[in-house]
């Protein structure tokens, strides 16, 4: 199946109880120029890393105990 998505382009639909419950198709392609275009259109926020700085200072570390 994955050999027929990754060469064939072919789309596989994966039911349960006769309903379409996920997909299984090729990933879509991205070279990174959308990313780029956006970084060029909107302004860098110069308050952003005050901001993050605030934020983190307010953040406490979580403890947790894993079960084995």
């Amino acid at each position: 199946m994955l050999t027929a998505v990754e060469k064939d382009g072919e789309t596989f639909a994966i039911t349960r109880g006769g309903r379409v419950i996920a997909r299984v198709e090729p990933a879509s392609g991205a070279s990174g120029a959308a990313v780029k275009e956006v970084l060029r259109r909107f302004k860098p926020d110069v308050a952003w890393a005050e901001d993050l700085r605030i934020v983190r200072e307010h953040l406490r570390p979580e403890e947790r105990q894993w079960l084995a």
